[in-house]
């Protein structure tokens, strides 16, 4: 074999899971066809609670930090707001940092764990047999490995090489997207609005310069006509009352944006992930953080694959598909959603949103749940019949013996076995991926608790107990 895995694709989930599996010991290499120094284009600005979280298992969170803001409630349709200063979370907010950021430290990490960058390499071909996959790329070069990963977007590669379709839709067209100084600053950090058919988000880079992502409803033209910046601020008027006296634009276009998912995540020793997987609206700001969540998913079991014999190994990537394929359809019709509410013109759907409204601001079951949605802290997977009710579910980021915290613990990229303090260390059961138990990183609960947790690499629980 050339490498173990190669990952197609250097945007925020190829990097995640570079930097797990060659953290792991696994020989990564990453093909990305734009040159080397070429900055992706920034389309995520919000950073979720959930992916904070996988962030500060691997050391970067508190880096990260300084290089946004947070906004602790979220502002929609002018009158729903979704509070997050409750979440049961470090990180009670949604950080609002350029993509660039996220992608530089992911970037690092992944380099000084050892995986290997290379630019310039389009990915042309892709052949597999029982034992290895080939890449071809557009200099004629060739690279075995013994898995491959699309992590390459929504036109990817990988996908259509192996025949996996990308079933769905444009849900909205002719989208503008614009990179554009203010001479007003507005009031909220984030600002996002919907009125008359028509959106409208602004964020800032933190440099000064400001990204605006808008749509009018009554414009349906071809992504090929130009963007002027006058078209810019007629929208930012009609959704945010105001264009702040946008102005020196550096950047402008249009674009739309599908709903689409891959019925299958894996096919034989190729698999799927990110925006190669499911793309939807940017509604809710959920691309990036979903893709890095597939990520954090797969890199443990990928890096346990390849350690296990064929069939178990086997069986732990079919679980990667099995856990994040009901995410996806979850996340799209999440997005969709708030989308459709937003968008859908005329009186009896005006009606609608404000019952919609109403409801989330008013009851609180349903308000804690938008909460958790919007922030992934709600995503669990389905345990085993039987299995402790904590099986499948996010585990707190507990204080642990010494002053440290669980997600501190989760950075050497093991299984974590959090026991209750004063007991002898319990014999849980082993789980699905774990290669060798004797590699656990054991830890004591400081909180008190009495129940035993067997937390899987990724931060959920595999096995749990009450002592």
């Amino acid at each position: 074999m050339s490498t173990d895995v190669i990952v197609v694709g250097a945007g925020p989930t190829g990097l995640l899971l570079a930097g797990d599996l060659a953290t792991a010991g696994a020989r990564v290499t990453v093909l990305e066809k734009r040159p080397a120094g070429l900055s992706n284009l920034t389309r995520a600005f919000a950073v979720h609670a959930r992916s904070l979280e996988v962030l500060d298992a691997r050391g970067l969170a508190d880096e990260l930090l300084p290089k946004g803001q947070p906004v602790r409630s979220l502002q929609l349709f002018q009158r729903l707001t979704i509070n997050l200063a409750d979440l049961p979370s470090r990180f009670q907010y949604v950080l609002i940092a350029p993509q660039y950021e996220v992608e530089r430290l992911l970037r690092r990490r992944a380099e000084e764990a050892g995986a290997v960058f290379r630019h310039d390499a389009e990915v042309t071909g892709l052949t597999q047999d029982a034992e290895s996959v080939t890449v071809t790329t557009a200099d004629g070069s060739s690279l075995r490995a013994e898995y491959v990963v699309g992590t390459d977007g929504a036109r990817s590669t990988v996908r259509g090489a192996v025949g996996i379709p990308f079933p769905g839709r444009a849900v909205i067209r002719s989208m503008v997207l614009a990179d554009v100084r203010l001479a007003r600053k507005p009031g909220d950090l984030l600002t996002v609005s919907a009125e008359n058919s028509s959106l409208g988000f602004l964020a800032p880079f933190g440099d000064g310069w400001y990204r605006f992502i808008g749509w009018h409803g009554n414009r349906d033209v071809s992504e090929d006509e130009p963007v002027d910046l006058d078209e810019v601020r007629s929208i930012a008027r009609a959704t945010l009352k105001d264009d702040f006296g946008m102005h020196d634009p550096r950047f402008l276009s249009r674009f739309h944006a599908d709903e689409r998912q891959a019925p299958t995540y894996r096919k034989g020793r190729v698999l799927l992930a990110g925006d190669a997987a499911h793309v939807h609206s940017p509604a809710g700001g959920l691309g990036m953080n979903t893709g890095m969540q597939d990520a954090a998913n797969l890199g443990w079991k990928l890096a346990a694959a390849l350690r296990l014999p064929d069939g178990a190994g086997a069986a732990v990537l079919d679980s990667y598909e099995a856990e994040r394929h009901p995410v996806g359809k979850q996340v799209l019709r999440a997005s969709g959603g708030i989308l459709r509410v937003a968008t859908l013109p005329g009186p009896l759907f005006a009606a609608v949103r404000r019952s919609v409204i109403g409801v989330v601001s008013h009851v609180a079951p349903v308000r804690r749940r938008a909460a958790l949605t919007v922030s992934a802290l709600g995503v669990a997977y389905r345990g085993q019949r039987g299995a402790h009710p904590l099986v499948g579910t996010r585990a707190r980021d507990l204080p642990l013996e010494g002053g440290s915290r669980l997600a501190e613990a989760l950075r050497a990229g093991r299984f974590v076995l959090v026991a209750p303090a004063g007991v002898p260390t319990p014999d849980l059961p082993g789980a699905l991926g774990e290669v060798d138990p004797a590699e656990r990183v054991v830890a004591r609960r400081a909180d008190g608790g009495v129940t035993a947790l067997l937390v899987r690499p990724d931060g959920y629980v595999a096995a749990a107990r009450a002592q």
